[in-house]
């Protein structure tokens, strides 16, 4: 891979531009990495009070009725953003949609069970737990790259 670096006061922002035959882990992991620095932090409100809650810091979002929340282990804090913004703004190799109502910190999931009709329950180090559809399950496998067969 090469790397060019071009400092110049002329320009006015700061900008990036990959060039590549085809997109591959690496490039995947390049716009992750800049995506996280572009979110640093969430605004998460419980009750009166507003957090500043770290990405990595977030067990997973979840929405119920109009709203989102955010879990972490301190508790639950309502996020202004919609699923689909944070899925645009999060990592793709930290955060994964579970449903269409939750989206999941990896590194916050403890185990997977297999649940009925093809969904799988997720476990997550708090003790805490959701089901994952099976609209999402072979994207998640994808992800973690259970469908690996080793020789």
């Amino acid at each position: 891979m090469k790397v060019l670096l071009d400092v110049d006061r002329k320009h006015e922002e700061t900008s990036v531009t990959i060039h590549c035959r085809a997109m591959d882990d690496s490039i995947k992991g390049i716009l992750d990495f800049l995506k996280e620095k572009e979110t640093e932090f969430i605004i998460g409100k419980k009750g009166e009070e507003q957090h500043i809650l770290k990405p990595n810091e977030v067990h997973f979002f979840h929405s119920e009725s109009d709203e989102v929340h955010a879990t972490t282990s301190e508790g639950s804090y309502k996020v202004k953003e919609k699923l689909y913004e944070l899925e645009e703004k999060l990592s793709s190799t930290t955060f994964i949609r579970l449903s269409k109502s939750v989206i999941a910190n990896l590194y916050e999931i403890h185990h997977f069970e297999p649940s009925f009709h093809g969904t799988l329950v997720v476990h997550f180090k708090s003790g805490q737990k959701e089901y994952a559809s099976r609209h999402y399950v072979g994207k998640i496998k994808e992800v973690l790259k259970l469908n690996r067969r080793d020789s």
